[in-house]
């Protein structure tokens, strides 16, 4: 039987895939009884250790549980490799990127990128101009989106550099794998990440600050209990023992930002922030804020403290400048890209614009500093009136916006009511940056769309996840 899309399990042909023959073998051991009943162990285990999410509507917030599928996404440790290679010589370059336009703007002045793409950019900081962070790393922590369409092809659909989420999901989807069908992992030869909590507190230590006295102390600053990724920020936190704390939890003493304690106050040298850029210092940036601490910017610039990832990083995840980034790393790195970017149209051009609108049925059309699959157009599920009404908006804020060709997304199957079915899915692999190493956690985040037919993957609107198994041969 022929697949329309690219299978992973299957191929295009329905034959049997190397990385996913052993798996097959156990799997046709187990009924689908079986598999369903394991399937209500892994969300009655998801239930009870909380590993929810909120999803924000205009009324209210809702918390729900995040689906999760128990069929693995299988990768072989060859196609891992390449994929690492890829993600390394990204990463670099968007570092290398980062510190050029904070700085001497090199390539402004070559001509590669439009100084009004980093001038007028809201996430462009001039606070971090002429400041190098600790050790000279901006982006400690990245998440790069994948996405599929063949044996040998792999895109990069987007860069995660500001605040990526997603890592408590992989880890607690192993872990959940691991207690539910123990057999497979003596079977086959799966390579772990239990380690990514260590690595990330190592990551950070490694970046600490020139004020630290002793050992490293890292705090996770948390927006607070009723934002959408608060249940990673805690499990983070505890994982590492590190300190998690609320902007009302710090304050600045003697050019250091220092916690409450039940020992009074004690200094924090790294914090892992994810409070977004414009509530991290109301001294700075939104005077309403009360989300961060005011002066942590001053304390941050003169050497008291570490943020990760440093502010101004957002830049690096705009989708207009994602469009130039197969031209950033042959700059900075002096290599084509190994993974390929997605072919983006910029709607600020002129010519671009005109083609998006010829084609707005075809494309699919993503706001610039969008997020979680919120403000943007699938042109193919769309209906006449959907897209009539993104017309207008496209056309009163053509800068806004990029437009991308629908690719056709690779599948892996899931557990259905009636057994396997294809569902599309991407992936994000998570990467640790320190002065001197780049460490990548085998596989990454596997979000799958539950829904038949649908290419958004999203948590928000839908999507679920999967446990990613790097084997461990070729």
């Amino acid at each position: 039987m022929e697949n329309s899309f690219f299978d992973e399990m299957t191929g295009f042909n329905g034959d049997l895939r190397t990385p996913y023959r052993e798996y097959s073998t156990w799997l046709d051991q187990v009924d689908l009884r079986t598999l369903k009943k394991k399937s209500r162990q892994a969300e009655a285990f998801f239930r009870k250790t909380g590993i929810t999410f909120n999803i924000y509507s205009d009324e209210d917030a809702e918390e729900r549980l995040i689906p999760f599928d128990l069929v693995p996404r299988i990768i072989s440790a060859s196609e891992w490799q390449r994929l690492k290679l890829g993600i390394e010589q990204r990463v670099r370059a968007i570092n290398s990127f980062l510190h050029d336009i904070y700085h001497q703007q090199e390539i402004i002045r070559a001509g590669i990128i439009p100084e009004n793409l980093i001038a007028n950019n809201d996430a462009f900081l001039p606070n971090m101009v002429g400041f190098s962070p600790p050790a000279g790393v901006y982006t400690h922590i990245v998440g790069v989106d994948l996405v599929r369409t063949n044996t040998d092809e792999f895109y990069v659909l987007e860069d995660n550099a500001r605040t990526p989420s997603g890592v408590s999901y992989m880890l607690e989807n192993r872990e959940t794998m691991l207690k539910v069908f123990p057999d497979l992992f003596s079977n086959i030869k799966v390579q772990p990440i239990s380690d990514y909590p260590a690595l990330l507190r190592k990551t950070l230590g490694r970046s600490a600050p020139a004020a630290t006295r002793g050992k490293v102390r890292v705090a996770v600053l948390t927006p607070g209990i009723h934002n959408s990724a608060y249940f990673e920020h805690a499990f983070l936190a505890e994982q590492m023992g590190a300190e998690l704390v609320e902007g009302h939890d710090l304050q600045i003493e003697n050019g250091r930002v220092v916690m409450r304690t039940t020992r009074g106050y004690e200094p924090i040298d790294v914090i892992y922030r994810r409070v977004d850029d414009n509530f991290l210092d109301p001294l700075n940036f939104n005077p309403e804020s009360q989300l961060g601490v005011a002066g942590i910017m001053d304390v941050y610039r003169s050497g008291g403290v570490t943020i990760a990832n440093a502010p101004g990083t957002g830049i690096a995840d705009d989708k207009a400048i994602y469009s130039y980034m197969p031209d950033i790393m042959e700059f900075y790195t002096g290599q084509s890209a190994i993974l390929n970017n997605v072919p983006t149209w910029r709607c600020s051009e002129t010519d671009s614009l005109a083609y998006v609108l010829e084609h707005l049925d075809e494309l699919v059309v993503k706001e610039v500093h969008g997020s979680g699959g919120y403000g943007m157009l699938v042109g193919p599920a769309a209906s006449k009136k959907e897209i009539a009404v993104f017309r207008k908006k496209l056309m009163s804020r053509p800068a806004a916006y990029i437009a991308q060709p629908t690719l056709a997304l690779s599948t892996v199957p899931i557990l259905s009511g009636s057994g396997l079915a294809p569902r599309h899915v991407d992936l994000r692999p998570f990467v640790l940056v320190s002065n001197d190493r780049i460490d990548i956690t085998p596989g990454g985040l596997t979000r799958v769309a539950m829904k038949k037919g649908s290419l958004v993957v999203n948590s928000s609107q839908g999507g679920g996840t999967k446990d990613t198994w790097v084997l461990e041969g070729p």
